[in-house]
């Protein structure tokens, strides 16, 4: 324990505090044991080594009391987030990592192996290790308002490792225990609510947030003699579990195609758990001790620490963007102008009127166009009523916000307009050149493009210096990136109003230079190039496509080709082929696809993924074709030469940041911390470059 403490030196200690209390209808005591560390809500608590000391202690003093019931709650809006990560860096040897799990069975199981009833009483978020304090005890109620319950380890390469993965699929079946362990977490750390909760059995009730902790007793002392019994499902360990593992394979086969560990072992502790008897201490302790060896494993690996560098990225660094001016020079946004009706102008008409809460104007070509982009967000204003998600009211008002004119005059009294038009430089060019007449001085001038120069769009305004880049991903409501390109003459008071209206937006926002491609289209191009050319050379489609999967990215190559579409891909790829021939090159087989207008590579016959027949015809191929290992090869090669020279170009300000564009735009796997991490921990970085792009130690153990 002592070793394990000099290792969290900087733990910021999570106290429990006891407090013995009367409560009328039981006939005794309740011992009532609150996790505070002392700090507000924005810093939540946890468990580290000295924290679980104090649980350990407040325990000792609430059984001391003989008490009716044990009880445990968090301070106000937190319950507990988990254990404290910030000194798994500083584990060094496996038996550490095996002695921090067996600290946190030893002291959560007392709650589980109690004679006296013991309650959660989860007033607010409560995740990881928090959620596991809860799962040990025997009765658990929730606030209504609790935001986060969930079990996120296995995104970010460790597993539930204080008994969640033995008592939550005996608690609420192995199926439900397979969408909170593993798709939830991999779905981009997914969250669930109270309400959620107690439909699949992880809540026993759910009380209103103004007197939880009264009505928390209240439901106990029913507990205690007898007025009320929680319902408890019959499990189903034979074919529902099956069937459950089935899932939880294919799910993260599809998620991860087999390079992320973590939730490998998570399936094999699911399978364990099947045979676990929760009631039996002897039974658990076999469990308990296989989370333990699960954890030690991952604490050493190279998996876990690039996840815990995402998970820091995407944290803190995503919102403290490098470069970004002082937010103090930042205008107000009162009204926005969006110009062009098509499907991603109207998402983004959707997003900065349900954030900014704010006029929405739209305009287009033709009324026609502008009635559908108008008629798109109020539909979809619609369907979030329809799901509860905004009342009939605040649906009425949003949808009143948003309106459209052919009139570009009409946007005279807005503060920031975007464009979302055709990606053509001289279209581009021509749409601000006539929205420049119509607007004040001050307004900003944002473009959308995914690869045009700034720096030229603006070069015939009038005020060039308040044109700046805002390029969204598609879907819009689910990729949280937003790249802010900064034209040659776009002065800080126009970048600190984007860095202001992305915060709003609920997006992380990253700075970038006037590059082509910017971050993220850059480097996914270059390597769609290398996958491409090798198809161009012999290699067959499926060879091609399956090789790079170790590269993290959530989707083939080709399937991502599909998605974007090939004409937008060519395009992208013209644009860098312009600036940079002697590493973006065209792919005979791209242009043909294109010429032929295929939606893709792939079609499906009776459900199976085959090339298309017509693609497979008109697909120019030569002689070379090389292996899986060769494609893996020449595409690691590729990102590693690539990410170096936009260093040095100053497109971003480190390497963390082309990291984090990665994870938010394109869901590159946390278990490869984006991919620097990757690059170097296979040697690439330096059989290219010479150099680590990283710190030993960084991202790496």
């Amino acid at each position: 324990m002592s070793e394990l403490s000099s290792l969290f030196a900087d733990e910021v200690v999570t106290n429990a505090y006891t407090k013995i209390l009367r409560v009328p209808g039981i006939n005794g005591p309740v011992a009532l044991v609150t996790l505070d560390n002392g700090l507000d809500h924005t810093k939540p608590n946890s468990f580290g080594p000295a924290g679980l000391a104090a649980f350990d202690a407040a325990l000792d003093e609430a059984f001391a009391a003989e008490p009716a019931a044990v009880a445990v709650t968090g301070k106000p809006f937190i319950f507990a987030a988990g254990a404290d990560l910030k000194g798994v860096p500083a584990i060094t040897t496996r038996e550490q990592g095996v002695e921090l799990g067996r600290l946190g069975h030893r002291v959560f199981r007392r709650l589980r192996e109690s004679a006296v009833p013991t309650f959660a009483f989860v007033n607010g978020l409560a995740l990881g290790g928090g959620l596991e304090v809860g799962l040990h005890c025997h009765y658990r109620t929730y606030a209504d308002n609790v935001p986060a319950l969930g079990l996120p380890e296995t995104m970010l390469g460790l597993v539930p490792g204080w008994g969640g993965t033995q008592l939550l699929p005996n608690l609420i079946g192995p199926d439900a225990a397979v969408t909170l362990i593993l798709q939830n977490p991999l779905d981009n750390g997914k969250v669930i609510r109270a309400q959620q909760a107690e439909r699949i059995g992880l809540a026993d009730a759910v009380f209103g947030s103004a007197d939880f902790l009264e009505q928390s007793l209240a439901w106990a002392a029913k507990v205690l003699t007898g007025q009320i019994t929680p319902a408890r499902p019959e499990i189903d360990r034979g074919t529902g579990w099956d069937s459950a593992l089935d899932r939880a394979r294919a799910l993260v086969a599809a998620k991860t195609r087999g390079f992320a560990p973590a939730p490998a072992r998570a399936i094999e502790l699911l399978e364990l758990a099947r045979n676990t008897d929760i009631g039996d201490p002897q039974s658990l302790s076999a469990g308990f001790a296989a989370e333990d060896e699960a954890l030690a494993d991952l604490l050493m690996s190279d998996e876990l620490r690039a996840g815990l560098y995402a998970f820091d990225l995407v944290n803190k660094r995503a919102k403290r963007p490098a470069g970004a001016p002082d937010k103090s020079l930042a205008r107000n946004v009162t009204g926005v102008g969006i110009v062009g009706a098509g499907l991603m102008a109207s998402q983004l008409a959707l997003l900065f009127v349900r954030q900014l809460k704010v006029p929405v104007i739209l305009t287009d070509i033709d009324q026609e166009r502008i009635d559908k982009g108008v008629g798109y967000v109020h539909t979809e204003i619609d369907k979030l009523q329809g799901k509860g998600r905004l009342s009939p009211d605040a649906a009425n008002r949003l949808k009143a916000l948003v309106s459209g004119s052919l009139d570009k005059a009409a946007f005279a009294d807005t503060d920031f307009v975007i464009e979302a038009v055709f990606e053509n430089m001289d279209v581009k060019k021509q749409v601000f050149a006539d929205l420049e007449q119509h607007l004040s001085p001050e307004t900003i001038l944002a473009t959308n493009t995914s690869s045009l120069s700034i720096t030229e769009m603006a070069a015939d305004l009038k005020h060039p210096e308040r044109v700046v880049g805002f390029h969204f991903f598609n879907p819009v409501a689910v990729l949280p990136l937003l790249e802010i390109i900064k034209g040659a003459q776009t002065d800080d008071a126009t970048l600190a109003t984007a860095f202001a209206t992305a915060k709003a937006l609920k997006k992380s926002a990253v700075l970038c230079a006037d590059k082509p491609g910017f971050v993220f289209n850059r480097l996914v191009t270059r390597t769609l190039g290398e996958v491409m050319t090798a198809v161009d050379e012999g290699t067959p489609f499926e060879v091609a496509d399956n090789a790079v999967g170790a590269l993290g990215m959530p989707m083939s190559p080709f399937t991502l080709l599909a998605l974007v579409g090939p004409a937008v891909a060519l395009h992208t790829g013209e644009t860098l082929q312009a600036a940079y021939p002697e590493r973006f090159v065209s792919s005979p087989g791209l242009e043909a696809l294109v010429e032929a207008r295929k939606p893709g590579v792939w079609t499906y016959v009776d459900g199976k993924q085959v090339v298309d027949p017509d693609v497979a015809a008109l697909w120019p191929q030569g002689d070379r074709p090389s292996t899986a290992e060769e494609v893996l090869e020449r595409t690691r090669r590729a990102f590693a030469e690539e990410i170096r020279i936009m260093l040095e170009e100053g497109v971003v300000a480190a390497p963390e940041d082309i990291d984090l564009c990665l994870i938010l735009g394109g869901g590159f796997g946390f278990w490869n911390g984006g991919i620097t991490p990757y690059l170097d921990r296979t040697g690439t970085s330096e059989a290219v470059n010479g150099a680590r792009f990283l710190a030993p130690g960084v991202a790496s153990v």
